[in-house]
């Protein structure tokens, strides 16, 4: 897949890993790009910035929990920019919380997590087959291949994410449609920027900026890689859990300090470790709670 002279929606565009990706779209010269996001002033910034040098953008307040604004999203799109190569589900929702987490919560990390990839797909993969061609590139996170200490929605939602880009794989690869997933572990962003979970997470892997998760987003559509990991560490953690869950769960047990969730505990008392940390509001993807 090459995103020269392609069409892509990014969704979660306002910072963090969705802007960086719509930066590096124009800039490895995109034909037209969608920006999507909750904020919708900051998108359409965003596209302000963007739209020159052949690149044609456009921003809109979205919010991808809702079907009815993933269909409008990609109406837009196609009214504006014509028929959509590549989506980039990329909005993703923490919840900083544990087994004391209320429903309300898990039905938040449910609909921006795993639904809004569902809405995407239905709403871009008839298209695509009737076209012969098109790819998705749906954000979840190394908790989806690992897990996510101090967050359990997320770890449940992020493991459903990875297992529905499985299934979209499986069902259309043959016919036209690609799959990407994106699992980063530790990306430099708003949550990450706390001393203690930064220090977390980089005993378990660098701290990449969005930027560099953008880079290897490109090259591995370019390599039209299902597994895009910017963190190539996160591959032999999964190997590792695969071999013998038992002694990694010992391992994970013993690295994140013996830290039990309890509830009221603070986010900060829990180490990310495994998780991708960058998966904020939103908007890209690292964790912030939704109250």
């Amino acid at each position: 897949m090459q995103v020269r002279g392609a069409v892509a929606v990014v969704t979660g565009a306002a910072g963090g890993i969705g802007a960086a990706l719509a930066r590096r779209f124009a800039a490895e010269g995109a034909a037209g790009l969608l920006l999507a996001d909750l904020d919708a002033d900051a998108v359409e910034d965003l596209a302000g910035e963007l739209d020159r040098d052949g690149c044609r953008a456009v921003g809109v307040g979205s919010d991808v929990s809702r079907e009815s604004d993933v269909k409008a999203l990609v109406d837009t799109a196609e009214k504006h920019l014509g028929p959509i190569d590549l989506f980039c589900s990329n909005a993703g929702v923490g919840t900083a919380r544990g087994i004391d987490a209320p429903d309300a919560l898990w039905q938040a990390a449910w609909d921006v997590n795993v639904m809004s990839h569902v809405y995407a797909a239905r709403a871009v993969v008839p298209g695509m087959l009737a076209r012969g061609r098109g790819w998705l590139l749906n954000t979840a996170s190394a908790a989806g291949l690992l897990t996510m200490p101090g967050d359990a929605p997320y770890s449940v939602t992020k493991h459903a994410a990875v297992a529905f880009a499985e299934w979209l794989s499986m069902t259309y690869g043959g016919r036209g449609v690609g799959v990407s997933v994106l699992c980063p572990q530790g990306v430099r962003t708003g949550m990450t920027a706390d001393p203690g979970v930064e220090a977390v997470l980089k005993a378990f892997g660098p701290m990449l900026e969005p930027d560099d998760v953008a880079a290897a987003v490109v090259a591995g559509l370019a390599e039209e890689r299902f597994l895009i990991l910017p963190h190539p560490e996160v591959a032999r953690y999964e190997q590792g859990r695969v071999a013998d869950r038992d002694a990694w769960l010992a391992g994970m047990r013993e690295a994140v300090g013996g830290v039990v969730l309890r509830p009221g505990a603070d986010a900060a008392d829990a180490a990310p470790a495994g998780g991708d940390a960058a998966a904020t509001e939103r908007r890209d993807g690292v964790a912030e709670p939704v109250l």
